[in-house]
């Protein structure tokens, strides 16, 4: 059976980011989520215990990982290792959306940095 979702109608998840987050696609083995980020938003610098892809599907937007800063547009991939320090800026006039990938799913919380 072919299973397909729509964004507009994954419900917004409660996180503490306060953003526009929908998950997509959700197994023990892997995790699929679309944040949009309205010009001026930004997420809390934060470090996951799993790698992370993102996949910049609209607009332009800042990355941290580490201590690198890169300004990225859509239909670009960044690679987030697990355990490093990481974060996205809206600092555009547009909306900025990325898919996120984790794999393996999340077994151990994220851990939010100040």
């Amino acid at each position: 059976m072919i299973v397909t979702k729509k964004l507009e109608d994954a419900p917004i998840m409660e996180s503490a980011h306060n953003v526009d987050a929908r998950n997509l696609y959700s197994t023990e083995d892997a995790m699929v989520s679309v944040i949009t980020l309205k010009p001026g938003q930004e997420l809390k610098k934060h470090i996951t215990p799993v790698d992370v892809a993102f996949y910049v599907l609209k607009g332009t937007g800042v990355v941290r990982i580490g201590d690198e800063k890169v300004t990225v547009t859509e239909n670009t991939l960044v690679e987030s290792p697990k355990d490093i320090l990481h974060c996205w800026y809206n600092e555009s006039e547009g909306d900025l959306a990325f898919m996120v990938i984790k794999a393996p799913r999340p077994k151990k919380p994220t851990v939010f940095v100040a």
